[in-house]
């Protein structure tokens, strides 16, 4: 398995890097089964993923963004969340903050993270990696100038590197939510907007980064009036964190030693893994330290 998911993951990322010069890079048309844009990037990396599983000749029921659960062959004993490129809108731009998210699960049944066996990360600009499995404790990398995990120790709101989402986000929603926070680490810390729940979880295994927050499937849980919202910015879909974003990412940032709960403080763990449902889709807080965790669950405005 190690082998079949550093393989393909590797592929889609070379795919994706000899395209740049021939597809196109702005938004055309189409969407992703659960409603996100698809972006030219998007079908290359999808149709990647295809080609390689094929070739591969395992037996392996897949799910990815765009196609949803395909069987390839009899029997199959693993189905491998993909996303082909987590960060299309980075990837389209030749920028950072992509990745390849591919992880493993058993199948047939109901998988969910907590049922992930193994997961890998490949960055789409640089091909540095990450990869962790259920048969050690340790995070294996490739590609970083610097040993990782390397988990930084802030545990103060001023002084972290964090990220956060808009996309599909009503923008004066979360700025109500957590403009202090930004208005509070924007000159001592540091504020992104990476619009990749993989890079920026996978940042933090780096120590380049000490959180990673998404809460807009919180505020509509807690808010069902702010479904017309949601929708709006999201062209008439729920557009929060699904489960192909985060599987791997959370699988290995968890090995790392990285705080990561959903919006509420409770764990992951049960997110069904083939289910793109509003209801399935999740929120996220991750940190570097259980303080810096606890202390921006507790400083939002929910």
């Amino acid at each position: 398995m190690r082998e079949l998911l550093l393989g393909l993951a590797q592929h889609i990322r070379d795919t994706v890097v000899a395209s740049r010069s021939r597809v196109g890079r702005h938004y055309v048309s189409g969407a992703a089964q659960g409603g996100d844009a698809e972006f030219p990037v998007d079908v290359v990396a999808e149709q990647a993923a295809a080609d390689f599983l094929r070739r591969a000749g395992q037996p392996v029921a897949c799910y990815t963004e765009s196609a949803g659960l395909t069987v390839i062959g009899d029997e199959p004993r693993h189905v491998l969340i993909i996303d082909p490129i987590d960060g299309t809108r980075a990837a389209a731009a030749d920028l950072e903050m992509a990745c390849v998210s591919i992880a493993a699960a058993p199948y047939p049944g109901t998988p969910t993270i907590g049922d992930i066996t193994h997961a890998v990360l490949v960055e789409v600009k640089s091909g540095n990696w990450l990869y962790a499995d259920e048969n050690g404790t340790a995070v294996e990398s490739g590609g970083y100038p610097d040993p990782v995990p390397r988990l930084s120790d802030t545990s103060e709101l001023e002084r972290m590197f964090w990220s956060l989402e808009f996309n599909g986000h009503p923008a004066r929603m979360m700025v109500d939510a957590y403009g202090h926070l930004i208005d509070a680490s924007a000159n001592r810390g540091a504020v992104y907007v990476f619009n990749s729940a993989s890079f920026s979880l996978s940042r933090i295994v780096t120590g380049q980064m000490d959180a990673y927050v998404d809460i807009g499937n919180r505020i509509l849980r807690d808010r069902p009036e702010s479904e017309t919202e949601f929708r709006r910015v999201g062209h008439g879909n729920i557009l929060h964190l699904f489960p192909y974003d985060i599987a791997a990412a959370v699988f290995i940032a968890e090995r790392a030693g990285v705080v990561v709960t959903d919006a509420y403080g409770k764990s992951l763990h049960d997110t069904v893994l083939l289910d793109i449902g509003p209801l399935n889709q999740q929120s996220c807080i991750a940190a570097s330290t259980s303080r810096l965790h606890e202390l921006i669950l507790a400083s939002i405005r929910w």
